[in-house]
């Protein structure tokens, strides 16, 4: 008998992450679990399908979940596990919690930000991976499609220490490149547990967000793009990755962002 696949995303509701999820819906037949922090169930999910027709709304299921609460995660995570049919594993994983604070100089590194910054860019991630990461299929599991399964994290170029040639944005520099040691990490594990999943980070350029509306007009025109084609971009590159290009960071284009 075949397992049960399904999505999930999280957080899923505003800019990219509405956008992975709403693609996710119209694209695939599988159930999309996606989470959420505030409103209710009710508003959330006809927010998220206000845009698609011809979708049915008992694909998407929500699940309430604070990324700065581990007991909310594991809540989340015990949810999720409880609605869940015998066999079914996570296919695709998008983890897309992300804030910035754009540092100049030193002196503009606030403690109280910085706490804030790696919370939800580095912690919260680490948190998921803690609660969330027994749903990837195991060693034994007959998978229903070709390839492995993909447990996503949203990175950014900038995270990029070879990379770096301005400086400046410390905190989320330095939590981006934590996060792209926790990419890489987990997915050491997951290749030692012979599992059929890879993890990777993926960089979906300066999307037209409230994240990066400050940078807009500064950001090349060649990598500032909508939620929606930023989505459908990642979701493209994802889908082609195979066990050889694991661990290790993607942009829109598929091509490696360096460490």
């Amino acid at each position: 008998m075949m397992a049960n696949r399904f999505i999930l995303v999280t957080p899923a509701t505003r800019g990219l992450s509405l956008a992975l999820t709403r693609h996710f819906l119209r694209t695939t037949d599988l159930p999309v679990y996606a989470t959420h922090r505030s409103g209710s169930p009710k508003e959330v999910h006809s927010n998220i399908l206000s845009t698609l027709s011809g979708v049915d709304g008992d694909r998407l299921k929500l699940l309430p979940l604070d990324l700065t609460s581990e007991s909310s995660i594991k809540d989340a995570a015990s949810t999720l596990a409880d609605s869940l049919p015998d066999k079914a594993y996570l296919h695709t994983g998008f983890f897309t919690g992300g804030m910035l604070y754009p540092e100049k100089h030193p002196g503009d590194i606030d403690d109280e930000k910085l706490k804030e910054t790696f919370q939800i860019n580095v912690l919260s991630h680490m948190l998921l991976i803690k609660h969330f990461s027994r749903f990837l299929p195991s060693a034994a599991t007959k998978l229903d499609a070709a390839g492995p399964a993909k447990w996503v994290h949203v990175s950014a170029r900038v995270g990029s220490i070879s990379d770096n040639r301005k400086g400046g944005w410390y905190s989320y520099r330095a939590s981006k490149a934590a996060l792209n040691q926790v990419i890489k990490t987990f997915d050491n594990q997951l290749l030692l547990r012979k599992t059929p999943s890879i993890c990777v980070g993926v960089h979906p350029g300066t999307v037209k967000t409230e994240l990066s509306k400050e940078f807009w007009n500064s950001a090349s025109k060649n990598e500032l793009f909508e939620p929606e084609y930023a989505a459908e971009a990642l979701i493209n590159v994802v889908g082609k990755l195979t066990e050889e290009q694991r661990g290790r960071v993607w942009d829109y284009a598929g091509k490696q962002v360096p460490w």
